[in-house]
């Protein structure tokens, strides 16, 4: 499985694994941690997809805290802080 996940180029320290409710389970890169409005959010890749997944993000000392009971608007401001962070990124690697 580690060779799987070199391939999508991820380090072991920068992926989780989600546990859903139903029991399934599934493997997520880590794209960023980033901040709207005081509220830290997080960017997960599901393995093998384009998908990205946003959750509100809480760090513990040694632990952290998925939040996916979010507003609809906090959730539309974390996704256009997201892109807007996305978007800098590429303008960056361009120049």
């Amino acid at each position: 499985m580690a060779e799987e996940k070199e391939m999508y180029g991820y380090e072991d320290e920068d992926i989780i694994t989600l546990e859903y409710d139903d029991g399934e389970e599934e493997e997520c890169g880590i794209l960023g941690v980033f901040d709207v409005e005081d509220k830290d959010y997080i960017a997960l890749n599901p393995l093998g997809t384009s998908e990205v997944y946003i959750y509100g993000y809480k760090e513990y000392e040694e632990d952290f805290e998925l939040i996916d009971d979010i507003t609809n608007e906090e959730f539309d401001k974390a996704i256009a802080e997201f892109e807007k962070l996305i978007d800098a990124d590429l303008v960056e690697v361009e120049q």
